[in-house]
């Protein structure tokens, strides 16, 4: 079985889906994982915040 899933991050600013990424399914799944990326909508860097599916 994959010990990695798929999760969805969505811009903080416009709050669309614009990245697919994996994260492991053990260890700390309390905090939701953040990344500064592009946003093609706000054309900028922005936080990006994983979603549920």
């Amino acid at each position: 079985m994959s010990q990695v899933r798929l999760v969805k991050l969505a811009c903080a600013d416009c709050k669309r889906i614009n990245y697919w990424t994996e994260r492991r399914k053990k260890g700390d799944q309390i905090k939701k994982l953040e990344l500064k990326k592009f946003c093609k909508h706000c054309r900028a860097h922005t936080m990006h915040k994983e979603v549920k599916k």
